[in-house]
């Protein structure tokens, strides 16, 4: 659930030199890139075939671009994905599953051929303890998120007497940290502001002019209880959510485990 707390956390030290940073992190986290920049691309082509080119005329368009520039995709590359939209035969889809321990998962995948990635993902289910489920999407609420830097836009914490002023004037229903989602340079986990879908892009541009720094703005299913697991089960269920997120055509995975 979210919390009406403010806590700044540090990441560990990945290494103890040079060699080290670069295999066991830089690597990794290259790939990551790649593969959160190639899913972006996906999203750019669903939003621009469905709304149209324009982002100043397709909001949800426009909130997938924030979100590339906060992740630093190039410019080029952004363009690129919206040009090809109109040959782009995508489909979005929305798969409801069940993982262990009873947990409900949602997989937000966009794919060029449904059957093959339905199959895909049942089979990454089973291998790990899960099934495709209907009725797992009840257990979620739609909610337009804009996650804010830790850090407001002259470099200085934002205090979280300030974070709920700016919720209050900028139209969001709530604020608390997401302790998910971390800034590369600061380490520092962002606020995330919550409102209803439609005032999305509203919200994510009165939080900048409030001098903030948005870093993504997009709809998302968040859990109405989170479900507590016992050591074993939740390592079970991890090992579900990463090979759940290996998946070539899986594009946001959202999830009630504690």
């Amino acid at each position: 659930a979210v919390g009406r707390g403010f806590h700044v956390g540090w990441a560990p030290w990945a290494g103890h030199n040079r060699w080290s940073k670069v295999r066991n992190v830089k690597g990794p986290r290259d790939a990551a890139r790649s593969r959160q920049f190639q899913r972006l691309g996906f999203l750019l082509r669903a939003a621009a075939r469905e709304g149209g080119p324009d982002p100043a005329l397709n909001t949800p368009l426009a909130n997938i671009m924030e979100q590339c520039r906060a992740k630093n995709m190039p410019k080029a590359s952004i363009e690129a994905a919206i040009r090809s939209a109109s040959s782009a035969a995508t489909s979005r889809l929305l798969l409801e599953a069940r993982g262990p321990g009873g947990t409900a998962v949602l997989v937000e995948v966009l794919t060029d051929n449904p059957r093959r990635t339905h199959q895909d993902v049942r089979v990454v289910l089973a291998r790990h303890g899960g099934m495709l489920s209907d009725g797992a999407r009840h257990g979620f609420e739609e909610k337009g998120v804009v996650r804010v830097a830790a850090r407001d836009q002259r470099g200085r914490p934002v205090a979280l007497e300030e974070a709920l002023e700016a919720a209050l004037e900028a139209g969001a229903q709530d604020v608390g940290t997401d302790e998910d989602e971390e800034e590369e340079e600061e380490e520092e986990p962002a606020l995330k502001f919550l409102c209803d879908p439609p005032a999305l892009h509203q919200v994510r541009s009165r939080l900048e002019a409030a001098g903030l720094r948005p870093l993504s703005a997009a709809v998302e299913f968040l859990p109405r209880d989170r479900v507590p697991l016992p050591e074993g089960t939740w390592e079970a269920a991890q090992r579900l959510l990463q090979a759940l997120a290996d998946c070539p055509d899986v594009v946001r995975l959202f999830h009630n485990i504690q």
